[in-house]
Formats: structure tokens, C-alpha cells, sequence
């Protein structure tokens, strides 16, 4: 089923230079992976986004809601991830039912913080806590998200510590990573690459899941008709 949104901007990018673990390969195993990147304003949530997908770093962006396209190879996977970056402002003001459909639509969040804005990290427990109990209500077991403190070039004005992101990150169940969108691409890459892993792994483990239950379910009728032969 195809998920129709309305957009202001739609993009597909590709960098100038794709690594090794970016090309694509024609024997590659394909899946996607979904994923919604959320943060407060001025955060940098869309600079390290488009840092990810052209390498180059935009350090102003409007108010804008955009779904990217992009294509990753890693350990004989091709994996077609799908980024919506959706503006702060939109994600606290939109209806819930809005809310409710990035979140089904998602197999994955990354949530960005500015480590020079203690308010933008201090939302995100709560956050993380609201999208686990949503994807949970549909029955999915573990969660991928990625927790990002970025801004990492600005330590002189470092108002949450690495250890405190850690700490969040660790006591939530989430991956965590400390980047500079402003500095490297390669920060950019580790988490979106990270957090495409975690998808995969997710979507294996749930349709291996899925498989035995089938198995089982199939296996226990079989015993419960000869049971009822038998009789």
C-alpha cells in the first residue's frame, strides 16, 4: 500500500561521490526502511539530514515538511530508506490523527537535540515515551530509534553533556550518537546508517517471529484434527 502526502517539497538525492557501502549492488537482498526525523527548532535536524544525503552542509532551512529518498548497500543488503523530516512546528500543532499516521508510517525515528539548548533535550524522554507506547499499541516488540545531539562543533556553548545523552539514550533503549552536522558527513552517515541497521534487524527478527507462529499454528491443528479423528 502506497502512503500519499501531501508535500511542499519531495526530493531524491545522491551525492557526488558515493562510498563503497552506498553503491548498490544488482544480487542485493532489497528492503525499506522508513523513518521520521523529529526535533525542536533550530536543532539541525534537516542540516544533518541533507549532510547525510549530499554531503554538504545547508546551515538554513525554512519551515518545511519533505520526504527524501535514498539508497544504502550494506553486508550484501540494498536498503531504499525513506527520510520524512517533518518541520517542529508541524509536529506539535498537526491533529493527532496527522500525528498517528507519521508514526504508523515509520519503522524508525531519529530525534535530534542541539547540545547547546538543554530545552531541546530535555522533550525528548517524553517523546521517545509517546512514540514506543504508539508503535507498541501495534504490536511491534522493540522500537528503533536514534537519539542525536548535534551541534558538537559549538562545545564552547555545550549545555548538555555526552554522558547525560548517554545516560537518556541508554536508560530508554535507544542508539546514541554525538555528531556535527556543521564539521562531517561521516556523523551524519553513522546515524542513518545505524539506524537503517536496527530496521533490518527489527523486520528480520518480526518476520522470522512471524514464520515459527505460522509454523506452530499450522503444526497444532494438524495434531488437533488427528485428536478429533481419534475420537
Amino acid at each position: 500500500m502506497v502512503l500519499r502526502i501531501p508535500l511542499r517539497r519531495s526530493a531524491s538525492f545522491t551525492p557526488d561521490h558515493q562510498p563503497l557501502m552506498e553503491m548498490s549492488s544488482p544480487t542485493a537482498l532489497k528492503m525499506e526502511a522508513n523513518m521520521l526525523v523529529m526535533g525542536a527548532n533550530s536543532v539541525g535536524k534537516s542540516a544533518l539530514t541533507v549532510r547525510f544525503l549530499t554531503r554538504r552542509f545547508i546551515g538554513e532551512y525554512g519551515d518545511m515538511e519533505s520526504i527524501y529518498s535514498h539508497s544504502l548497500a550494506m553486508e550484501g543488503r540494498e536498503i531504499l530508506v525513506h527520510i520524512w523530516d517533518v518541520p517542529c512546528s508541524q509536529d506539535w500543532v498537526d491533529e493527532s490523527s496527522a500525528k498517528e499516521k507519521r508514526v504508523q508510517w515509520a519503522d524508525g525515528f531519529v530525534l535530534v537535540y542541539s547540545i547547546c539548548d538543554r530545552a531541546s533535550f530535555n522533550v525528548l524522554r517524553p517523546k521517545v515515551q509517546v512514540l514506543k507506547a504508539a508503535k507498541e499499541a501495534l504490536s511491534q516488540e522493540k522500537v528503533p530509534i536514534v537519539i542525536v545531539g548535534n551541534k558538537r562543533d559549538l562545545h564552547h556553548q555545550r549545555a548538555v553533556s555526552s554522558e547525560e545523552g548517554r545516560l537518556l539514550a541508554l536508560s530508554m533503549d535507544c542508539e546514541f550518537y554525538e555528531v556535527s552536522a556543521a564539521e562531517a558527513y561521516h556523523g551524519a552517515l553513522m546515524v542513518f546508517q545505524g539506524l537503517a541497521e536496527r530496521i533490518c534487524e527489527a523486520k528480520l527478527a518480526l518476520k522470522k517471529g512471524t514464520g515459527i507462529r505460522s509454523i506452530v499454528k499450522s503444526m497444532s491443528a494438524v495434531f488437533a484434527r488427528k485428536r478429533t479423528d481419534s475420537l
